[in-house]
């Protein structure tokens, strides 16, 4: 299979209520995007865009944004959510030998709507969706539960993840300014409110305003527009049965899955001591554990036990992760621009000393029930 590369990225900073219209921020993404890679808008043969209509509140969410988004006069067209999955849209096209330069943009302003009631829409619209008790805040709450009383875990493990995420976040300038915590402790992730008993505030990763925008390229030609691109060498993805009931939902086999295929097209043989660095999708601090066990990074209920630090034996989330700013439909394409950040040596302030291999998620659903994963690497 020809090679893909990632020849150029740009993520505009995260606010929880921009002072500026989302068409700007739009424009501002993917200029910056050509402008990383030294390319101009006539460059561009296709566009993907990552929206949501329930989020815009009306269909066809990415009518309005074709021009501003560098669609203009391209091949254009939209994956209903997350980024990621708009990243593997555009490297299928790509492969097809039709295009040399996709731009991949994703991102929504979660100030603008309200995220929780259309989130409602993803529930069973018969029995679940008009008492609303069963919604994407108390499902939170099954997961970490499920997941602490399958396995023995303390609460104060999972609020461990959230310090490290959101100290991580205090040294990357483009996460939301409310997630920088560079003094937080265990303590006051504990004591923080309680949004879906056990899971507080603290731990999960809020809704923001933002956008993200990356290059694809096939190998000749993202050779020509940069010395190191960034290639996608394995992706995998998965998705669980919709109804929570029917889930256990202390583990989580679409990500299990997505890794398993992911490893084996990259020639991935042991993740453990082949992944340099990981940016994780997670929604909540106990959805990293949990993926990090999935992923084979540790055992079943001992993913508490890795040092996922920025030093440490898997860095995991070194820039905060979703905690650190969670705009929806850009925030798994943000793990991917993150993670090629690492290999290219670009993650200024949070960088992984060495890191030549990376893995970055995505997710859709309650309680990740739809999980994407990348393999990305370095080198020429």
């Amino acid at each position: 299979m020809q090679r893909v590369g990632i020849v150029g990225y740009n993520q505009v900073k995260l606010y929880s209520d921009a002072d500026y219209g989302r068409y700007e921020m739009i424009y501002e993404a993917v200029r910056g995007a050509l402008d990383h890679a030294g390319l101009k808008k006539k460059d561009i043969t296709t566009v993907i865009s990552a929206t949501n209509d329930y989020y815009d509140g009306r269909t066809i969410s990415n009518a309005l944004t074709v021009e501003v988004g560098g669609g203009y006069l391209a091949d254009e067209s939209k994956v209903e959510m997350d980024g990621a999955h708009a990243v593997l849209y555009g490297l299928m096209r790509i492969l097809s030998g039709n295009h040399k330069l996709a731009v991949v943009w994703g991102g929504s302003m979660a100030s603008c709507f309200p995220y929780h009631s259309a989130r409602l829409y993803e529930t069973d619209p018969t029995w679940e969706r008009p008492v609303a008790y069963v919604n994407d805040i108390t499902s939170a709450g099954f997961q970490m539960r499920a997941y602490m009383e399958k396995f023995d875990i303390d609460a104060e493990d999972i609020a461990k993840i959230a310090v490290k995420n959101r100290k991580n976040a205090a040294n990357n300038k483009l996460t939301l300014e409310e997630a920088q915590n560079p003094t937080l402790t265990v303590h006051d992730v504990l004591n923080s409110e309680i949004y879906a008993d056990p899971v507080t505030e603290l731990m999960v990763a809020h809704p923001c305003d933002g956008i993200a925008a990356l290059l694809l390229a096939p190998e000749k030609q993202a050779l020509k527009i940069i010395d190191n691109p960034v290639w996608i060498t394995g992706v995998g993805y998965s998705q669980e049965t919709y109804y929570l009931g029917d889930r256990d939902l202390s583990e989580n086999k679409s990500m299990e899955l997505a890794g398993k295929m992911a490893f084996k097209a990259a020639g991935v043989k042991d993740p453990k001591h082949e992944i340099d660095v990981a940016e994780l999708f997670e929604n909540y601090a106990h959805e990293e554990l949990i993926f990090t066990e999935a992923l084979g990074f540790a055992e079943k209920g001992q993913g508490a036990s890795l040092n996922s630090a920025i030093d440490g034996d898997i860095p995991i989330n070194p820039s905060g992760g979703a905690l650190g700013g969670n705009p929806p439909c850009a925030t798994g394409l943000i793990r991917i621009i993150e993670a090629a950040k690492q290999i290219r040596g670009e993650a200024n302030g949070h960088q992984v000393k060495g890191a030549k291999k990376a893995i970055a998620s995505g997710q859709i659903g309650m309680c990740a029930q739809n999980n994407i994963l990348y393999v990305l690497e370095g080198g020429n």
